[in-house]
């Protein structure tokens, strides 16, 4: 019987150790600063070369917790405003393992190959990332932008 017992509180002792470890890793790598050397241009040419984008925020200091615009502008890599693309606009925080807590979407076509993105929030200071995914006649690419709040 009491061997009976001693596997029983083992199958139950395994998984829960298991946890313990895998949430105290977790919990260090929050806690760690972002890279030392992280890219923070907001100015990149695409993946695959295909287009240079670039992002502004409407506000200064990036605001953490409200709800706010940006504009990315997409050329081609000779300068010209790209025409005809499609974007849209992803992101989280690496280290955290959480994506946006919003839906940005582009809403407006403000010429020059600029483009509105509404509905950006950050619900908290650290590292995040921001993919622009561009689709246009010269096919499908994508940058991906860190930003340190």
């Amino acid at each position: 019987m009491s061997a009976k017992f001693s596997r029983r509180r083992l199958l139950w002792a395994a998984p829960l150790a298991i946890l313990a470890v895998a949430t105290a890793g977790f919990a260090a790598r929050m806690m760690e600063p972002p890279p030392s050397d992280l890219d923070l241009s907001l100015r990149k040419t695409t993946d695959h070369g295909l287009y240079v984008a670039s992002l502004a925020a409407d506000q200064s200091p990036i605001p953490v917790g409200a709800i706010h615009s940006w504009t990315v502008k997409v050329t081609s890599t000779d300068g010209k405003p790209a025409a005809n693309v499609a974007i849209t606009i992803d992101g989280g925080m690496p280290q955290h393992g959480h994506g946006l807590p919003t839906k940005p979407e582009v809403t407006r076509d403000l010429g020059a190959g600029r483009h509105r993105i509404e509905g950006m929030k950050f619900n908290m200071a650290g590292w995040w990332t921001l993919t622009v995914s561009i689709n246009g006649p010269k096919g499908a690419d994508k940058a991906t932008f860190n930003l340190v709040l």
